[in-house]
Order: C-alpha cells, then structure tokens, then sequence
C-alpha cells in the first residue's frame, strides 16, 4: 500500500466527493477532482489513474440510460469519430511537454468553461453536423490532456435542448469513447507508470462508495441547487490552481497572481447571486427545471410545431 502523505489524504477526500457528485448528478467525477489533485500531482501522472476509472463510470453511466441511445445515436456520431485525432495529438503533447505547461492549459481552459456554465449561456445551433467532427476533435485533445470533457459538452447538449435521459446517454456514448480511446492511446505511449497506478489503487474505494452513496442521498437534495454550489467549488478550486501554476511558471508574481484567483470568485459570486435571487426561483414558479450542468435536465416544453430536442434562446 502506498504512504499516505497530506497529498495522498486530500486526493482519497476529493475523489470520494467526487464520486458522491458523480452519483448523485451523473456527471463531475473529472472535472472536481483535476482541479484540486493537479496542486500535488502532474497530468502525466493523475490522468492515466483517472482514465481507467472513468471508463468504468461512463460505462455504467451509459448502461443505466442504454434505452435512450437510439434516439441521440445520430446526433453524436460526428463527435464519436473526431474524438481520435484529437485524442491522438493531445496525448502525444501530454507524454512530451513540460508538466507546468499541461497544468497551465487545464486550468486557463477549465476556468472559462466552467464560469459560462454557471452563466447558463445557452446559442442553439441549427447544423448539429457540421460543428460535430470539429467539436469532437477539440473534445479529444481536451479530454486526453485533462481528462475533463464533461463542462463543453454540457453547454452543447444543454444548448440543443436535450431532454434529461437523452442528454445522459449521449454524455455516456462519448464519454465511454473517449475515455476508452484515451486509455490505449496512453498504454501505447507509456504513459501507465507505477505511480498512477499507486493513484488508481488509492482512489478506487471512495468511487465504489461515493457513487451509489450520491444515488441514494440525491433523493432528499435539490439537484439543480446541490449542482450550482459544486460548480461554485470548482471555479474557485480552478481560480487557485491557476494562480499557482502562474507562479510556478514565472509568468506571474505572488501576490498579484493570486488576483486571477480573486476574479474569479467575484465573478462566480455574482453568477451565484443571480442564480439564487433571479433565474432559480423565476424557475420554480415557472415549473421549469434546468440542466446547465453535466447532469442534464428536463428542457422548457416544446413550442407548438418545433422540433423535438431544440429550444428557444433563453438569455441568463
């Protein structure tokens, strides 16, 4: 068994509430675990650990809504075959760069992400097709560099209007893809060392408690509310984390780098704000329940003569 430092404690914590989020939300076990375990250890290291374990989640994920498959099988399979170059180039960057640079990426790409979510910025676009090879090849190269893929996906699915079960089995039919790829893409590579499996060993019983833990506690929470406040930790998690690396890496001295950190939770406070005091309660009186996050959620009903899995524009 591996020593348990300070790292190896907050890693077993973080993936345990992850995991809890992942069962109860049916998405976040990436993309709140990243954030806070790249302060102690490497892409090179943490991701092929997360990997494996991802392709048992997603497909799990996606066995739970197999029924929905058909009817999203067509929307997605675009994305499914731009997933491998994408996949290809971003693995053979994360084998070869320098991990500060890897870490730097993850978190100036998570931060934007993850504060439009919370915005709930919503463009439905009308050639699903044509975005799908391009989108799909941007999804591989950030997947397989930071093992996060949940945060676009959830703006693009929820932009389209996705109902709930649809919106998980496509979020499981891509996922399964790419974390499969990912996976014999890095064992090609060499990219299996004897510390991520260390990492996988650690973080594998708090995933085989958290899930069905989150599953059964998600009945007596509020979804949207207990999701909201996740995306809260994660931005501020992900602020931190950049300020760090802005350190680490010369760009940036402390304490003005701790700034960006500082921005960042001015403005994931007041998205909180207008989440809690304008658009949630404008929601429930509504009878509309959302889905900005990876979960998915039940779209405002159909206008009369639209297309089943559009939806209007609806500005946060």
């Amino acid at each position: 068994m591996p020593a348990f430092d300070i790292s190896a404690i907050v890693l077993v914590g973080i993936t345990l509430f992850a995991a809890f989020v992942n069962g109860a939300l049916g998405y976040g076990f990436s993309s709140l675990t990243v954030p806070v375990a790249l302060v102690f250890y490497t892409n090179r290291i943490l991701n092929p650990a997360l990997v494996l374990i991802e392709v048992f989640i997603n497909l799990y994920v996606l066995f739970i809504n197999k029924a929905s498959v058909p009817a999203i099988w067509k929307r997605v399979y675009p994305i499914l075959i731009g997933l491998l170059p994408g996949i290809a180039l971003g693995s053979y960057l994360l084998a070869s760069v320098h991990p500060g640079w890897i870490k730097f990426v993850t978190y100036s790409v998570l931060l934007p992400l993850i504060l439009v979510q919370a915005a709930g910025m919503r463009r439905p676009i009308q050639s699903e097709r044509i975005i799908g090879l391009p989108f799909g090849m941007g999804l591989g190269f950030l997947y397989s560099v930071t093992t996060v893929s949940g945060p676009p996906l959830a703006i693009l699915f929820n932009n389209q209007g996705l109902v709930k079960r649809e919106f998980r089995a496509g979020l499981g039919l891509i996922r399964v893809a790419e974390s499969s790829l990912t996976a014999i893409v890095y064992y090609h590579l060499g990219l299996f060392s004897a510390e991520s499996q260390s990492i996988f060993v650690m973080i594998i019983p708090g995933v085989l408690v958290g899930i069905p833990l989150g599953a059964y506690l998600i009945r007596r929470l509020d979804p949207e509310t207990f999701r909201r406040i996740c995306m809260s930790f994660d931005a501020w998690v992900v602020g931190f984390g950049l300020s760090r690396v802005l350190i680490d890496l010369k760009l940036m001295v402390s304490p003005w780098a701790y700034s960006v950190m500082v921005l960042a939770i001015v403005i994931d406070s007041y998205l909180l704000y207008v989440f809690f005091t304008k658009w949630r309660p404008a929601a429930l009186r509504s009878g509309v329940v959302t889905g900005d996050g990876d979960g998915g959620g039940e779209p405002p009903a159909t206008p009369a003569g639209g297309k089943r899995g559009t939806m209007p524009v609806r500005d946060p």
